[in-house]
């Protein structure tokens, strides 16, 4: 085959359309490519000759990304394929991300506003942990490597991955895999790595996207290697004044010459920042500034937020705002409260003119002449207004009564082929092809699903506290993973890198959903920061070609009620 690259513009690659290049690197080029077979657009990514001459390279490539395929997390992209073509050149087909990479964000912007660079890496962290847990090390964490669409960030290029047992070098080919300015000392010294490699290497790239320089500037690659295997970085908090100067000793633990120094979970290092940053509090917060706050999951009401001024929502063309929330943002946001406010107020002013001897009374002389006063029409005009009043406040508390007795039906979408119904008061987001999630506050817990492990729980800490009853849900996610015969054991160690917190689940339950066989699980999700607990009842679907996760959620210890029962009950599956 030939590997020019504008050449294989126009032309088929193992069944794949070339229709441009959208980036190259030295050990591989992706293009933008037209699967016919479903009428797709794919990123095509295939890789130097080179690297499939080593055999035991070749069958490693294709077996890793194959397991990275069968890994489900929202951040990690999508992979489709991973074969070799006839000529034994390696490619590997995934999702093409119509959006930018990091490092053109900040090629573009310079130095990312703090809760902007909060919400990505705590995304990247979470892809880089569920990856970890399979026992497979990225090695090659970089900005190019991180793809932005919308609010949704998507770690990529785990095509080149290395199981935990293996050495950081490639065997004959005698290459390193991985970029120099990202280099764990580890890999340099080609030792035996895990997934604290991979921590350094974001750790390198959140001190580039907070201060926009790299840790190590260096003229030539030797020397920069030389400078992470030996040399300090000039502390964040000296290159940007507005940050903390605790942020410099988390970045010094995550960028720990030796493993055993660093944070045990790329999660641990991101929330570690995000407290530091939440800890250094402004005396005036500057909101008509264009201030960007991040909350402190579990803070008190005196560990306010950060100011970063001018990062507000909308400070830039790729800024990354999160979910709205607040108190105006429920279903019952702008409904009267307190004396006089409710569905009768206003109704025992009818009473003076509900008196018929009123009306029979003589009125005393108010005229000169000493004629009696005429009954007029105000009385009865303001009766007819008065009881009009308390007809439709009654009207309204009626609608409001049964506004809850009104159930909307889910239509089947690719993130959750099925039906089911919720309650009318409820919203729905389906989350890409990813999940769909229906709730009371869809956009709150859309953010921390998408999220997944590591997730910012603050505003689901605040609604659980405010409004428990709010707090409840419906999430589904078709998995290839998920194993209705599988024990409690092996559903939550899988369960954990779907879903955001800790897992506990009970024992499997042979049940029914709708119309469909299905495995019942109980259990519950909690934030380890704040202790935040999310009950749920789950089934577990199988199906073809993937199974299906049916999950309602919420604030409470049991969620066995008559809304799960009705949910569950209505499940139909496509």
């Amino acid at each position: 085959m030939n590997v020019n690259e504008r050449s294989l513009i126009g032309q088929e690659v193992a069944g794949y359309y070339i229709e441009d290049i959208v980036g190259k690197g030295g050990m591989a080029v992706v293009y933008l490519a037209l699967d016919p077979r479903l009428s797709r657009r794919v990123a095509l990514k295939i890789l130097n000759p080179v690297l499939s001459v080593d055999d035991r390279f070749r069958q490693r490539f294709i077996l890793e990304s194959r397991t990275v395929a069968s890994i489900e997390h929202p951040n990690i992209i999508p992979i489709y394929e991973a074969n070799a073509d006839a000529d034994g050149v390696l490619y590997i087909a995934m999702r093409y991300v119509d959006g930018l990479d990091m490092r053109r964000l900040i090629y573009d912007r310079g130095p990312l506003p703090i809760g902007q660079a909060n919400q990505i890496f705590a995304q990247v962290a979470a892809a880089l942990d569920a990856a970890h847990a399979h026992d497979l090390i990225h090695r090659d964490v970089k900005p190019a490597n991180i793809l932005l669409a919308d609010n949704h960030v998507y770690l990529t290029d785990f095509g080149i991955t290395k199981h935990r047992s293996s050495i950081s070098g490639l065997t004959q080919t005698d290459q390193f895999i991985g970029t120099p300015r990202y280099m764990s000392p580890e890999q340099i010294n080609k030792e035996h790595i895990d997934g604290r490699c991979d921590q350094y290497a974001l750790a390198c790239v959140v001190y580039e996207a907070l201060s926009a320089r790299l840790p190590f500037q260096r003229e030539n690659d030797i020397a920069l290697l030389w400078a992470h295997l030996a040399e300090q970085p000039t502390p964040l908090s000296q290159i940007r004044p507005d940050l903390p100067p605790q942020i410099d000793t988390v970045m010094m633990r995550a960028l720990a010459k030796s493993p055993e120094q660093r944070y045990t979970t790329c999660t641990e290092f991101v929330s570690a920042l995000r407290d530091a940053v939440s800890g250094h509090q402004p005396d005036a917060p500057d909101v008509a500034g264009g201030a960007y706050y991040i909350p402190r999951p579990g803070g008190s009401p005196h560990s306010g937020p950060h100011p970063v001024p001018g990062s507000g929502p909308g400070s830039g063309p790729h800024s990354l705002p999160g979910p709205p929330s607040g108190p105006s943002s429920g279903p019952h946001a702008g409904l009267p409260s307190g004396p006089g406010s409710g569905p009768h107020a206003g109704a025992p002013l009818a009473a003076p003119y509900a008196q018929p001897s009123t009306a029979r009374a003589p009125a005393p002389p108010t005229h000169p002449t000493g004629q009696k006063k005429r009954p007029g029409r105000v009385p009865i005009v303001a009766t007819t207004l008065v009881a009009a009043v308390a007809a439709l406040a009654l009207v309204a508390l009626i609608i409001m009564n049964h506004r809850g007795d009104t159930w909307s039906r889910y239509q089947t979408s690719t993130a959750a082929p099925l039906t089911f119904e919720y309650p009318g008061d409820w919203t729905v987001r389906t989350h890409r092809d990813l999940f769909a999630v229906a709730s009371p506050h869809a956009s709150e817990f859309e953010a921390l699903f998408v999220a997944g492990p590591g997730a910012d729980w603050s505003k689901i800490s605040q609604i659980v506290s405010d409004d428990p009853d709010a707090a409840s849900g419906v999430y589904v996610q078709t998995s290839d993973t998920l194993d209705p015969s599988g024990d409690s054991e092996q559903m939550k160690a899988k369960m954990e890198v779907l879903l955001p917190g800790e897992v506990d689940v009970g024992k499997p339950v042979q049940d029914q959903a709708g119309n469909s066989p299905a495995t019942r699980f109980d259990g519950s999700l909690r934030d380890p920061a704040t202790g935040t607990r999310l009950g749920f009842v789950s089934y577990v679907i199988g199906r073809e070609p993937k199974t299906m996760l049916v999950m309602y959620f919420c604030g409470k210890a049991t969620c066995d009620d008559a809304t799960q029962t009705r949910i569950r009950q209505s499940v139909h599956v496509s």
